[in-house]
C-alpha cells in the first residue's frame, strides 16, 4: 500500500507552485474535464472528491473503500488534484484553502442507502468481538483467492439475514468462510443453526475454537459436499471471482438447500470491466437461478483495490430449473477456478497433467486423471471421495493434481486397499492420527502407504482403527458399534443409546461427521475421546 499511496501523493503534493497564479484553474479545469468524460457514471468520482475535501487526511486503500471504486479510477482523480501529505502518516487530502474551487462539482447526496446500516449502532459490543475476531483469524491464502472482508461487512450480513429472513431454527451454510460470516451469525442470531463447508483447516479450526456452536466440516468444492451439509434453508457464500469459480460454488451452494432455500452470494468487479461482470452473471444464468435482489457495494475488504474493495451481495433463489442445470454444471467439473497458483483459471494443462503409473507399482484401480490407454479400471476422485468402491482392489494408484494436496488424507481414508500410491508435487505430511492405519514411504514423485495390521490387545486402537477403517460412514455410528462389541467382548452389557451418550460427552461434534469431511483437528482429537469412553465403559456396565 506505501508504494501505491506514494505515487498518489507525489502527483498531487509534489506541485510546489499550488498557490501560483492561474495554478487553481488549471487543476479545476483538469477535474471538470474527468468529470465529463465519466459522465453519468461521474458520482463515483464526485463523492470520492467529496470526501478529500471535508478536512479528513485519507489513504488510498481507505479512500478505495469508502468509494467502492476502483484503485486505478481514484488514481485519475488524484493526479488532477492539489493534494497535502499528512507529516505523520501515508494520507492525504485537498487543502483546506483549496476546497471552496470544488464546492459545485461534489456529489449532493451520497451513495444509496445501506438497508442495514441504521441497525449496526445496536450491535456495538459485537462489532467489537468481531473485530478481534477478524484481526486475529489466520491469514489470507493468496492461492485460495482470500481477501478478507471488513468486521462491519461480516455484522451487516447477518442483520440482513436476519431482516430477510426469520432465523430462530432455520438452517444456515456458509460454502467457504474465511471472512467468518457464521461466527457474526451466531453471535446476533444464536438460534440459527450454522454449517461452514471449507478446505481450508486453519479456517474450521479457528471457528470450532469460538465455541459458538457452528458445525464445521472439511470439503473441497471440486471434489464434492459432504452429506451432512445438505437440506439447508439458507446458503451464503463469497466465492473466488472468476466465472469458474462463482459457477461451482453457487452450484454447491444449491446444492446444500432444500427446494425452497434462498442462495446469498458476494460478487465484485471493476467499474471498468463490465464484460468480466457480465461473464459472471452468465454463469449464474446458467444455474437458471432468479434475481430476488442486488445490493450494491454492500460487501467492502481489506484489500481488492482493482475493484474497489467492494462487492455487490446478490440474493438468489432456485427455480425448478436450477438443479438440473447444477447437475450439468457439476458434472463438467474444472478444478482450475481461481486467479492465482496452480489451479488458476490460467494455469497452463500441463501443469495439472498427472504422473504416468511406475513400472514398479502396477495397481488394479486408478484415482484420477490419469493418462489414456491404460488398461486399469479408473474412478475420479470425486467419486472416489462420494461413495465406496464396490470392488476390493489390492492396488490403489491416485494421482493428486497441483492445487487439491489438502485431500490427501480423505483419499487414503476412502480406501481399505493394502497398498496405496499417490502421485504429486509438494504432498503434505500425513496427520498423526492415521498413523494407526498407514505406514508411509515417501518417494521422489509422491508417497506409498502400506496399509497396517488390525491392532492387537489395546482396546482404544481397536475402536479408533475401526473408525477410521470406515471413511465413508458416520463417525458416530461407527464409534457406538465399536463400543458395543468391546463391552460384548468382555461379557458385558451396553445399549446403544449408553455408548451414544458416552460417545457425545466426549466428542460432542461428532454426529452426522464421517471421517472424510471431519476436520483434521477433529480427527487428532480423536484417540483422546476414545480413550475416554473406553475407559467410561467400565463404569458404565458396571452399574
Amino acid at each position: 500500500m506505501r508504494e501505491d499511496g506514494a505515487a498518489a501523493h507525489d502527483g498531487g503534493a509534489g506541485r510546489e507552485d499550488k498557490d501560483s497564479p492561474g495554478r487553481e484553474g488549471d487543476e479545476r479545469s483538469g477535474v471538470e474535464r474527468l468529470l465529463y468524460a465519466a459522465g453519468a457514471d461521474s458520482r463515483r468520482l464526485r463523492h470520492a472528491l467529496a470526501l478529500l475535501c471535508d478536512g479528513q487526511w485519507w489513504t488510498l486503500a481507505d479512500l478505495v473503500r469508502a468509494t467502492a471504486t476502483s484503485r486505478r479510477t481514484v488514481e485519475t482523480l488524484l493526479r488532477e488534484l492539489p493534494l497535502e501529505r499528512r507529516p505523520d502518516a501515508d494520507a492525504f487530502r485537498v487543502p483546506l484553502t483549496h476546497t471552496p474551487a470544488y464546492q459545485d462539482l461534489l456529489a449532493v447526496a451520497p451513495p444509496p442507502e445501506d438497508p442495514v446500516g441504521h441497525l449496526v449502532p445496536h450491535y456495538a459490543d459485537v462489532l467489537d468481538r468481531l473485530t478481534r475476531l477478524v484481526a486475529d483469524a489466520p491469514r489470507a491464502r493468496h492461492t485460495l483467492d482470500h481477501v478478507s472482508a471488513t468486521p462491519e461487512t461480516a455484522l451487516r450480513r447477518a442483520l440482513l439475514l436476519g431482516a430477510r429472513f426469520w432465523l430462530p431454527g432455520a438452517r444456515l451454510l456458509c460454502v467457504g468462510d474465511h471472512d467468518l460470516t457464521s461466527l457474526a451469525v451466531k453471535l446476533v442470531h444464536p438460534g440459527t443453526d450454522v454449517t461452514v463447508v471449507d478446505v481450508d483447516e486453519r479456517i474450521l479450526a479457528y471457528i470450532d475454537d469460538q465455541d459458538l456452536g457452528v458445525r464445521t466440516r472439511w470439503a473441497d468444492l471440486r471434489l464434492g459436499l459432504p452429506a451432512s451439509a445438505h437440506g439447508h434453508d439458507l446458503a451464503f457464500t463469497d466465492p473466488p471471482y472468476t466465472p469458474e469459480g462463482i459457477g461451482l460454488f453457487a452450484a454447491r451452494a444449491v446444492e446444500g438447500l432444500k427446494d425452497d432455500g434462498r442462495v446469498l452470494l458476494a460478487y465484485g468487479a471493476s467499474e471498468r470491466t463490465p464484460m468480466l461482470a457480465y461473464k459472471v452473471q452468465q454463469a449464474l444464468a446458467e444455474l437458471n437461478l432468479a434475481y430476488e435482489a442486488i445490493y450494491p457495494d454492500f460487501n467492502r475488504y481489506f484489500g481488492a483495490e482493482a475493484i474497489g474493495s467492494a462487492a455487490d451481495l446478490y440474493l438468489l433463489r432456485p427455480t425448478t430449473k436450477t438443479r438440473p442445470a447444477v447437475a450439468s454444471r457439476l458434472s463438467r467439473l474444472t478444478t482450475a477456478i481461481y486467479t492465482q497458483g496452480p489451479q488458476s483459471v490460467e494455469s497452463a494443462p500441463g501443469e495439472r497433467a498427472p504422473a504416468a503409473v511406475a513400472a514398479d507399482f502396477q495397481p488394479d484401480l486408478l484415482v484420477g486423471d490419469w493418462p489414456k490407454g491404460l488398461p486399469q479400471p479408473r474412478v475420479k476422485l470425486s467419486t472416489w471421495l462420494a461413495k465406496p468402491y464396490a470392488a476390493a482392489a489390492e492396488r490403489v494408484a491416485i494421482a493428486v493434481p497441483p492445487g487439491l494436496e489438502a485431500a490427501l488424507p480423505r483419499l487414503l481414508l476412502a480406501t481399505r486397499a493394502p497398498r496405496v500410491r499417490v502421485t504429486g508435487a509438494g504432498l503434505p505430511p500425513l496427520p498423526a492420527v492415521l498413523a494407526t492405519v498407514y505406514e508411509v514411504e515417501p518417494g521422489s514423485g509422491g508417497l506409498d502407504a502400506v496399509r497396517l495390521p488390525q491392532p492387537d490387545g489395546d482396546a482404544p486402537s481397536a475402536v479408533l482403527r475401526r473408525v477410521l477403517d470406515n471413511g465413508h460412514a458416520k463417525l458416530a455410528n461407527t464409534w457406538r458399534e465399536g463400543l458395543v462389541a468391546l463391552a460384548r467382548a468382555q461379557g458385558s452389557a451396553l445399549t446403544k443409546n449408553e455408548a451414544r451418550a458416552l460417545i457425545r460427552e466426549a466428542a460432542p461434534w461428532s454426529d452426522d461427521v464421517t471421517p472424510l469431511d471431519a476436520p483434521l483437528h477433529r480427527l487428532e482429537s480423536l484417540p483422546a475421546a476414545i480413550a475416554a469412553t473406553v475407559a467410561a465403559l467400565t463404569t458404565t456396565t458396571a452399574l
